[in-house]
């Protein structure tokens, strides 16, 4: 379906992720003739290939003082879970900056709790989505794990646990015999652990997107790619090879491809682009039944339907450059200390995360372009926040201040 550049709609959302997904129902529900526009088929991207997990225990920003201390071994050392394509340190300089300055103590104590009041209702407002959409048999609640390599790792781990707690999440740290009752899978591992009882977790996260795309059917979606967005008039101008559009309001939910139409309003977001990676393994009966993350290797081993999923790490390295080999045979030796015996891979999958240098997402309206919402840079909990962006979305469409704190994710805070 193409509309002619002379038609209009009310509100155009770009970008059809689980992001854009939930803010389209959300918007259509409400009333509103809305369209979705994005060139790959809907969830397709990051959104189909992470790790499941919604994460309301995921408080703390990527950058934290104790990852500021590490950065030069995380960021050239090979077997990190943290890293940086050579090729691309220029072009992320002042990312990295902006990304050192968050790091920093007081910056790092506030984005934690700026997160967690974002991450407040995930659970519960994912059941209801899920439940809505006739997906509530893909999610678990049995919780999710963390698992430590020793005494001295553990302890580091109950301090940050200690701060998640006074954050409002509910954790406990673990024994090995505690945590061989929750995952007799892991009885040769000999390691404490914390478990986050709590947890919600997706089987299966291409078939949740799948179910909100379906569910969302009645929102036309055409696969354009937008290359130019500008106000005209009282309304926003979308464009790109052989389509355009007129709205009256836009929501910019375009996850890693986000910024450069952000810029075209004049709104210089420091987005960049964390490319997340993931492998499988065929099985009937995967060896967890919740996620297990080993804490010091930066990935999760995910009990999907049908098959073990290591999903994780970070690799800063913008949009183009290929997939890299190294950091899919690091997940897999990842996932061989823990289970040996695991065969070559079945299959491999790269995807883009939109990250931004204090871990918060960008939810709200253009500075300077009245017309236009962002919604994206959610980094690792994209998942996890799409309902709440959805509702923050519908509030700002309505004019309505909204919890949780608008203030912390506003676009004017860079």
């Amino acid at each position: 379906m193409t509309i002619a550049p002379a038609q209009h709609a009310e509100i155009a959302v770009i970008g059809a992720g689980v992001i854009g997904l939930a803010c389209a129902l959300r918007l259509h529900q409400a009333g509103h003739e809305v369209v979705l526009i994005d060139p790959n088929p809907p969830g397709s991207g990051a959104s189909f290939g992470n790790a499941g997990t919604v994460a309301d225990y995921a408080t703390q920003p990527v950058g934290t003082p104790a990852v500021l201390k590490s950065v030069p071994q995380l960021l050239f050392n090979r077997a990190s879970p943290l890293a940086i394509r050579p090729t691309a340190l220029a072009s992320l300089a002042p990312w990295l900056l902006r990304f050192g300055w968050q790091s920093l103590p007081r910056q790092a104590a506030r984005n934690a709790a700026a997160i967690a009041g974002l991450l407040a209702r995930a659970g519960p407002l994912w059941r209801d989505l899920a439940a809505e959409i006739g997906a509530g048999g893909l999610l678990r609640d049995n919780g999710a794990i963390y698992l430590y390599d020793g005494p001295k790792a553990a302890q580091a781990g109950a301090r940050d646990m200690e701060q998640r707690r006074r954050l409002g999440v509910s954790v406990a740290m673990i024994s090995a015999p505690e945590l061989h009752a929750l995952e007799p899978g892991l009885q040769h591992i000999n390691a404490p652990a914390a478990y986050f009882p709590d947890a919600l977790f997706m089987t299966d996260p291409g078939q949740m997107v799948a179910a909100l795309a379906a569910a969302v059917a009645a929102v036309p979606i055409l696969p354009h790619r937008i290359t130019r967005l500008a106000p005209e008039g009282r309304d926003i101008v979308l464009a790109g090879a052989g389509f355009a559009l007129r709205a009256r309001k836009v929501v910019l939910a375009a996850g890693a491809h986000s910024r450069a139409l952000a810029a075209q309003l004049g709104d210089k977001i420091p987005l960049d682009t964390e490319r997340g990676y993931h492998v499988e393994w065929d099985m009937d009966v995967p060896p967890l039944s919740r996620p297990v993350c080993p804490v010091s290797r930066g990935f999760y081993l995910c009990p999907m339907q049908g098959r073990l999923r290591a999903a994780g790490t970070v690799e800063l390295g913008g949009l183009t450059h290929p997939p890299n080999r190294a950091r899919i045979d690091l997940l897999v030796a990842g996932a061989r200390k823990v289970f040996p015996d695991l065969p070559e891979p079945v299959r491999d999958w790269m995807g883009f995360r939109p990250s931004l240098p204090d871990s918060l997402p960008v939810i709200g309206q253009s500075p300077r372009c009245a017309g236009v919402i962002h919604a994206f840079g959610h980094g690792h909990i994209g998942m996890t926040l799409a309902p709440i962006t959805a509702r923050m979305v519908c509030d700002s469409v309505a004019g309505r201040l909204s919890a949780p704190d608008r203030h912390a994710t506003r676009p004017e805070r860079f």
